[in-house]
């Protein structure tokens, strides 16, 4: 699964580009989105997660989702509970 940022949208046209976190930019179209991404919503700048796949003009974005949030694994203690009796300080 690669992630990228939505860097164009061609509203008109029904098609957008998006440049991956490695530098490539992969061309999409509006039916390659999943239900998480409303294409005439996009502006440019969003991050999305995406497939990459074969065409005859060359490798394409498809099954394109917003990028989930990530929480961290291991978040900051809640120090003013800790300080409460609510745990041990850190």
């Amino acid at each position: 699964m690669a992630t990228g940022t939505v860097k164009k949208v061609v509203a008109d046209r029904g098609f957008g580009f998006i440049t991956a976190d490695d530098g490539k930019e992969y061309f999409f179209h509006r039916s390659g989105l999943e239900s998480s991404v409303d294409f005439d919503r996009l502006a440019g700048g969003e991050k999305v997660e995406f497939e990459i796949e074969n065409s005859p003009k060359g490798p394409r974005a498809a099954r394109v989702r917003a990028r989930a949030f990530a929480r961290p694994n291991n978040p900051r203690p809640n120090r003013r509970a800790a300080r409460q009796g609510g745990g041990p300080l850190f």
